[in-house]
């Protein structure tokens, strides 16, 4: 278990991060950051951080049910992909890997209302590893507005 009161959170992705390359404008970005001691490969790290637990899920079906309903894209949850490395234009879980390197994965899944990119980022220490997760978010129209409203 995460001790919350050790997640950090910032308003910008951290410095030289690949997801930063998009960010020329972006309506919406967070960054959470964590330290830990590990020696997991940024791959196992991703499946960790996206292996939701079986509330996480029933919550996702929920808002897919409903967003459906507009025309949205929906998740394919029953069989999220879960890998040992996740090469560019795979799915890590149940978002497409469009960058990455040894330390960070990017991933997106772009809608007609937003463009989306989340990024898990580890950053080695002299004594610990700091694991990022950073999301940027472009509305593409109002809808992209609402739909991100509850944030």
């Amino acid at each position: 278990m995460i001790d919350v009161r050790k997640i950090h959170k910032f308003k910008e992705c951290p410095e030289k991060a690949l997801i930063s390359k998009d960010l020329k404008s972006v309506d919406y970005c967070d960054s959470y950051m964590i330290t830990k001691n590990t020696d997991d490969s940024i791959d196992k790290i991703t499946t960790k951080l996206f292996n939701s637990p079986s509330w996480g899920d029933k919550l996702m079906h929920m808002r897919d049910y409903f967003v459906g309903r507009f025309g949205l894209k929906t998740g394919k949850r029953e069989n999220p992909n879960q890998a040992d490395y996740y090469p560019i234009g795979s799915k890590a879980n149940i978002f497409t890997v469009i960058d990455r390197n040894e330390n960070e994965i990017v991933m997106a899944e772009d809608d007609k209302h937003l463009y989306f990119r989340t990024a898990v980022m580890k950053k080695e220490t002299d004594q610990e590893t700091e694991i990022y997760l950073s999301t940027i978010v472009k509305f593409h129209n109002v809808w992209g507005k609402i739909y991100f409203l509850p944030h």
